[in-house]
C-alpha cells in the first residue's frame, strides 16, 4: 500500500488548509482499514488529527474537532483533510497513514512521505 499527500505548501492565516491523500495498493473502502491524518509541528512530536474508517464515519482529535473535516472519494481512492481558520500554530509536516484493526488488534501500515504546510501571510 502506498500513500501520497498533495496540496498547497503555503496557506494564509484564517484560510482553510486542504490536503489530499491518494492511496494505491488497497481500496479505501476495504474492511478493517483506518485512514489517518497526522502532523508534526516544528520541534514537537506527532499529533493525531483524525481518521476515516472503512465505514466512512470520521473521528477527530477533540482539540481540533471544531476546525477539522476528513472526507473520502472512493471513485478516486483518495481521502482528504480540511482544517479551517488556520493560524501559524498549524504550521507542520502533515502525513497521511493507514492502520488496520482486526479482532481488536491495531497494526500500523504505510505512511505518506509527508508534506510541509506553512501558515503565513
Amino acid at each position: 500500500v502506498q500513500l501520497q499527500e498533495s496540496g498547497p505548501g503555503l496557506v494564509k492565516p484564517s484560510q482553510t488548509l486542504s490536503l489530499t491523500c491518494t492511496v494505491s495498493g488497497a481500496s479505501i473502502a476495504s474492511n478493517n482499514y483506518y485512514w489517518l491524518w497526522i502532523r508534526q509541528p516544528p520541534g514537537k512530536g506527532l499529533e493525531w488529527i483524525g481518521y476515516i474508517p472503512d465505514s466512512g464515519s470520521a473521528d477527530y482529535n477533540p482539540s481540533l474537532k471544531s476546525r477539522t473535516s476528513i472526507s473520502r472519494d472512493t471513485s478516486n481512492n483518495q481521502f482528504s483533510l480540511q482544517l479551517s481558520s488556520v493560524t501559524p500554530e498549524d504550521t507542520a509536516v502533515y502525513y497521511c497513514a493507514s492502520l488496520t484493526v482486526v479482532a481488536g488488534q491495531e497494526s500500523w501500515g504505510s505512511w505518506g512521505q509527508g508534506t510541509q504546510v506553512t501558515v503565513s501571510s
